[in-house]
């Protein structure tokens, strides 16, 4: 059972921003590491995005450096995913991820064990 829920996915154009947000309300949420991740069709599910549990750390995929932020707010338990500059290639189901991965595996799937339903986004004109 999903203890994470994706919100904020739709159509989006060309250039154009979407937000996506992650709740957890069942989740000691300050004690996690989260992570977005994408699938899109016939493709692997890849990593965008993780923000550390402690302190301000933020990684990104090189796909999406300098047009995606992602930001956590532990009052509220949830994590965002601004996505900016939208391209066709960011189509895809997101999905947020929970979990205390280590550096090697903060890019892997396999590091994270809570993940929500995911949220589709897609993109056209």
């Amino acid at each position: 059972q999903a203890q994470e829920v994706e919100s904020g996915g739709g159509l989006v154009q060309p250039g154009g921003s979407l937000r996506l947000s992650c709740s957890a309300p069942g989740l000691t949420f300050r004690d996690y590491d989260f992570g977005w991740f994408r699938q899109a069709p016939g493709k692997e599910r890849e990593f965008v995005a993780a923000h550390r549990r402690n302190g301000s750390r933020k990684y990104y995929s090189d796909s999406v450096n300098g047009r995606f932020t992602i930001t956590r707010d532990n009052a509220k338990k949830t994590v965002s995913l601004e996505m900016d500059n939208v391209k066709h290639e960011d189509a895809a189901v997101y999905y947020c991820a929970a979990g205390i991965p280590i550096l090697s595996t903060l890019r892997l799937d396999t590091g994270y064990r809570v993940w929500g339903q995911g949220t589709q986004v897609t993109v056209s004109s």
